[in-house]
């Protein structure tokens, strides 16, 4: 083995190998939007590439993810996508970033399935090579020789990777769980390092068995005889087998209300999940059950604005209706960051007289990631030299290096977006530090979430905006009185009252530059939109976006 020559953040071609790299672009300080990137010999993998969703800082904006333009600047050296699962904080990238990144994509089936509909919605299905593994496959890509190894998680077909290269193996663990007696896999090799889920470090304990909630929700649904509608995330194929488990128990039928479910249930059966469940029923048929047989399964547990629950609960939806008596189950947890809009969604439904029961009155949810415990049990299993924390936000990181400490790792490190990880057989380092940044999904293409265009919009939504325009005839004079529009500031009468003392403000600003900079079209606006910001702030107390449109007169 030679040395491996690193320049100007990136680990050159040039020279012999001598260590194995590992960036994280999102999801290192943070629950989501994982894309992960490991380089050899200048050679480039990506694992996972996902999603987060707005909040209420972000208005308007529903779709959050990585920028990759470290990664785009070196796709000539990219050889492709490896998909852990199909969470959207692993795979709901692709489709937007797929054009700048043009590379195939390696995932299990069902996870191929939920790729392809939405590759399918984006028009990109005849462009992007899916490749599909057996579950527990291996398989090499470019100098990385690949073997997935099955794990639990809440969702179908969740795969760790262990990354095997000339200087060691790296066990990437995606997010996972421990049921009881679970198959870990068999990695010959040992871990040279693991980077792993953090979501769940600060929690002792183990974060429970699905056979135990399904014993708890046929209790829990046999106390109603109203209907009864449970909220979960759509993608927990277990959970749908659950509730639907717990229905049957008490002669009910069940319903799926939301779109992503019937694309997760179409995914699932495709793959052989769920075959021995009836089909589902439509929210129309629904409709035609009696209250005290069917059981609801309903998208919008995080207060969604255009989920199923939210709607019902504003009384829009076009087919379910929820009355006094009914219950509504949350059969998940809070994401960090949509309390507001779940708090919205639970005192609406409130208020419609329906019951709300959540995993603070019953047990009613069981996470997919590990706690404390299962933490432990894998340390002990792959006994890794290096243990590097990702999936959670800073203290989540922090609190499961030191965990890793005290299970004789001998060399935690906690990393953030943007560090660039030397890793060698004698231990890791951070090298360097690249770009990163966000981008947002916005109408029709992405926008950087600290860009321009973004931060002038969130100026509007908070402060309004102010146009003024300035009509100027050939000679350099005002052939009109400046005419102004304020926008969101305030109400139309105090804006009326306003525009006579702002208008002449602006005239006097443009008669009082010199002949010279009357003809420098920004030193008009500039010297005009002083004299509007500090005004409107005197006089409104708000820093309006300003924009002054000059049109001239030839």
């Amino acid at each position: 083995m030679n040395n491996l020559h690193y320049q100007s953040g990136v680990p050159s071609a040039d020279g012999d190998l001598g260590a194995l790299y590992f960036v994280s672009l999102g999801g290192a300080g943070e629950i989501g939007m994982n894309l992960n990137l490991y380089g050899y010999d200048g050679d480039w993998l990506i694992l996972d590439c996902g999603v987060t969703f707005g909040d209420d800082s972000q208005p308007g904006l529903e779709v959050v993810m990585p920028d990759p333009a470290f990664i785009v600047e070196r796709r000539d050296r990219l050889l492709g996508i490896v998909a852990t699962h199909a969470h959207e904080d692993h795979i709901g990238a692709i489709p937007y970033l797929w054009t700048q990144l043009r590379c195939p994509v390696w995932a299990t089936p069902f996870t191929a399935s939920l790729l392809r509909a939405k590759l399918i919605e984006a028009g990109l299905a005849d462009k992007v090579t899916i490749n599909v593994v057996p579950m527990s496959g291996r398989f090499t890509v470019g100098p990385f020789d690949l073997e997935l190894i099955t794990l639990t998680h809440s969702i179908p077909e969740p795969n760790a990777v262990a990354l095997r290269t000339p200087v060691g193996m790296v066990l990437h663990t995606g997010d996972w769980k421990l049921d009881p007696d679970p198959l870990i896999g068999s990695a010959s090799d040992e871990a040279a390092a693991m980077i792993g889920d953090s979501t769940n470090a600060l929690r002792h304990g183990t974060s429970g068995s699905e056979a135990d909630l399904r014993r708890s929700l046929i209790d829990l649904v046999g106390r109603y005889d109203a209907r009864v509608a449970v909220g979960c995330f759509a993608s927990n194929v277990a959970r749908l087998e659950t509730i639907a488990k717990a229905a049957a128990a008490h002669d009910r039928e069940v319903a799926l209300v939301g779109r992503s479910l019937w694309r997760i249930d179409k995914a699932a059966r495709e793959n052989g999940y769920l075959a021995d469940l009836p089909r589902f029923l439509t929210e129309d048929e629904a409709g035609y059950i009696p209250r005290d047989k069917i059981v609801l399964i309903c998208t919008g547990s995080q207060g969604e604005p255009r989920a199923a629950l939210t709607r019902i609960a504003r009384e829009d939806h076009p087919n379910i209706v929820l009355e006094t008596g009914d219950v509504v189950i949350f059969s998940s947890r809070i994401i960090p960051g949509n309390e507001k809009a779940i708090n919205r969604l639970q005192n609406a439904l409130v208020r419609l007289g329906v019951e709300i029961v959540t995993e603070e009155d019953h047990f009613v949810h069981v996470s997919g990631h590990p706690a404390r415990d299962e933490l432990v049990r894998m340390y002990q299993m792959v006994r890794p030299r290096i243990a590097i924390p990702v999936h959670g936000e800073a203290r989540h990181l922090i609190a499961h290096a030191q965990l890793a400490q005290e299970c004789q790792v001998q060399q935690p490190l906690v990393i953030q977006n943007g560090d660039m990880v030397r890793l060698t057989p004698s231990g890791a380092a951070i090298i360097d530090e690249v770009p990163v940044g966000r981008l947002a999904s916005d109408g029709k293409g992405l926008l950087p979430l600290g860009g321009a265009a973004l931060k002038d919009r969130r100026r509007v939504i908070l402060n309004g905006s102010a146009v003024a325009t300035l009509v100027v005839d050939r000679q350099g004079c005002l052939a009109a009185p400046p005419a102004i529009s304020l926008l969101g500031m305030v109400e139309e009468t105090a804006a009326s009252a306003a525009l006579p003392f702002l208008r002449d403000a602006a005239k006097r600003a443009f008669d009082d530059l010199p002949a010279g900079p009357r003809r420098d079209d920004n030193a008009v606006r500039d010297a005009v939109r002083r004299v509007l910001r500090r005004l409107i702030n005197e006089r409104f107390g708000k820093r309006p976006l300003i924009e002054i449109h000059l049109v001239r007169i030839s």
